[in-house]
């Protein structure tokens, strides 16, 4: 036999076989990051997960700039909206909530001036995407990487960590490992 046609050592089991953990749940030999790991690979993975959400907010919060993320969350919801009745609602609290000049939690974004109440008579979904894709960048470029850096982020990943090197994880890892190394 030459090089090319040996056959290829047997590495994945058989197609067809399950490996399953002690639960005999269906169990895959890649771990699916959460949590931390999870939130640190991107942004949008962190707005993804509610608790994600909420620790960003918490940094947010402590930074006077949690309005960005309360807004890029408005815009997300409000691109869902149906029915026009509910869009010009929904349209006209986002306006009055961060984009007129008396809002409350007024974002930084540039062509808000030109945005003015008479285009939420005729609300779309992605009305706000601009001025939403903006703030994104604005939280991914400047506050995302401070909040990897932050007591926040680094004392919840600290808390995860001891989590999963708990007597109870470690038992249960020791279980499936037992289960997939006989």
């Amino acid at each position: 036999l030459s090089w090319n046609e040996a056959p290829l050592p047997a590495v994945f089991p058989p197609v067809g076989l399950e490996i399953n953990d002690s639960e005999g749940h269906p169990s895959s030999s890649h771990q699916t990051l959460k949590g931390t790991s999870k939130w640190a690979t991107s942004l949008e993975n962190l707005l993804e997960d509610p608790e994600g959400v909420k620790r960003f907010r918490e940094f947010l919060k402590k930074e006077f700039s949690e309005e960005n993320v309360l807004f890029w969350l408005a815009c997300e919801e409000f691109k869902k909206t149906q029915g026009k009745k509910q869009m010009q609602e929904k349209a006209k609290e986002i306006y009055m909530t961060f984009l007129s000049s008396k809002a409350s939690s007024q974002v930084n974004v540039e062509g808000q001036s030109r945005l003015n109440e008479t285009i939420l008579e005729t609300p779309h979904p992605l009305m706000f995407q601009k001025l939403q894709d903006q703030i994104f960048n604005l939280m991914k470029y400047d506050s995302y990487s401070r909040f990897l850096k932050s007591d926040i982020f680094l004392n919840h990943k600290k808390s995860e960590e001891q989590e999963e090197n708990s007597p109870e994880a470690q038992t249960a890892a020791k279980r499936a490992s037992r289960i997939y190394n006989t």
